[in-house]
């Protein structure tokens, strides 16, 4: 069993790497070097050259990053890197807390230590090449030292949590968790923006003005009680846009982009409020939170049976840790979650496609909204803009967007509002 736990992780992470390199493959194939006929109109024919490059530049630098990365899994699983590491640990101290904070804090150390070259060379090479960065060197450094911080406080705290509950709950273990990590998960939903965003955005009211006019008319006339309206300062970091609703009850709130409220008109930017409206009028954001507590429930109770303290899977799923060296692995917490958190990736793969169709299906929901209570060639601009203003992709590979996108292609969804504009038509 040992043995046959060992192979399977392997073979799991070379098939996942595999499949990202394969779809990867086909997402490039599509790249044409001339303006595709369906995109006349949106891009213009120098900006569509400029999106391919962008693009290809990308994907190349993601093929080096996701290899080095598969390399070294691959080299830790072989040679038992993780086994030695939980020795090491265990020549400090035995106490199961301590160890399972020393083995994650270490993995999660290194692994951000070690790919700290490449995201810089992504955001002050690859970014400001297509002129995307705003971000200072400053920022960079405070990020992480915020983001370490964060890590350490809040993940080190759940982690230690857990791994108490697992020592003391027995058969419990898994129901306890599933209702601290679900408690956790709401909480954050309702006060992230108010707790954790400030660290490293500024947000400001949005002022007194005709666009805010324009929001709250629109709030009002669709029952929508609507308060908080929020501009973020991502001109800090980069040239992109977006806008994002979050929250829940009295905490919910909408945030705009300073980058898109400056390269857009009040109409567009209204439809891009009408869609995150639409979103929690359709009940998409407590659909998404009862579908995650759900998975995690189904994972915990999984899990428990992987790590049941005494069992001969247990001690086998950490044992398999040892990858070729010869050295026994005692069984853990830390390391049988490790292990599971490998043996569970099919699975998790499954879901999130699972959850993209449904993502997918909710966009559309939420754009007819927007078109069918304020105005459909308003969203459809302000998507083009979006889209063109980001450099993406409009023509990626149906395989690629199956199992990534959350949102249907922009084509698609101009497609969807042209219908939305021909029923009101006929009306």
């Amino acid at each position: 069993m040992i043995q046959t736990f060992f192979i399977i992780i392997l073979v799991i992470v070379l098939l996942n790497y595999l499949l990202e390199r394969f779809l990867e493959s086909l997402n490039l194939s599509r790249m044409t070097g001339e303006l595709p006929t369906e995109l006349s109109g949106i891009y213009d024919p120098e900006r569509y050259k400029k999106s391919q490059q962008y693009l290809r530049t990308k994907q190349r630098f993601a093929l080096i990053t996701s290899t080095l990365t598969f390399t070294a899994i691959l080299a830790m699983l072989m040679s038992g890197g993780f086994g030695w590491l939980d020795f090491l640990f265990r020549g400090i101290t035995s106490h199961p807390v301590w160890l399972a904070l020393l083995f994650f804090g270490t993995l999660g150390l290194a692994s951000s230590l070690l790919t700290i070259p490449f995201e810089l060379y992504s955001v002050f090479v690859i970014e400001e090449k297509f002129g995307f960065n705003t971000m200072t060197v400053k920022t960079f450094i405070l990020d992480k030292l915020k983001g370490w911080l964060l890590g350490g406080v809040i993940g080190g705290g759940l982690l230690a949590l857990v791994t108490f509950i697992y020592t003391s709950a027995g058969s419990w273990f898994w129901l306890l968790v599933w209702g601290i990590i679900t408690v956790f998960m709401v909480f954050m939903t309702m006060f992230y923006s108010n707790l954790i965003v400030p660290l490293f955005n500024k947000q400001t009211p949005l002022d007194a003005g005709p666009l805010r006019n324009a929001i709250e008319a629109f709030a009002k006339k669709v029952g929508f009680k609507l308060k908080n309206i929020y501009v973020i300062n991502g001109s800090k970091r980069s040239k992109k846009a977006n806008a994002y609703f979050t929250g829940l009850g009295t905490q919910k709130r909408i945030v705009l982009y300073d980058t898109l409220i400056e390269n857009h008109t009040t109409d567009e930017l209204v439809s891009v409020l009408a869609h995150e409206i639409g979103h929690y009028k359709k009940k998409h954001t407590t659909q998404g939170i009862i579908l995650s507590i759900l998975q995690n429930g189904f994972m915990l109770f999984i899990l428990s049976w992987f790590i049941k303290p005494g069992s001969t899977v247990s001690a086998a799923l950490c044992q398999s840790m040892a990858g070729f060296a010869d050295m026994a692995v005692p069984q853990s917490f830390h390391v049988g979650i490790l292990a599971f958190g490998l043996l569970y990736t099919p699975l998790s793969t499954l879901f999130s496609m699972f959850e993209n169709m449904l993502s997918r299906s909710n966009e559309y929901a939420a754009d007819r909204y927007a078109g069918v209570n304020f105005d459909p060639t308003a969203l459809q601009e302000a998507l083009k803009k979006l889209s063109v203003n980001n450099l993406s992709n409009l023509r990626p590979h149906p395989a690629y967007v199956f199992f990534y996108y959350s949102h249907p292609t922009l084509l698609q969804r101009l497609q969807a509002l042209e219908k939305v504009k021909k029923e009101g038509s006929e009306v």
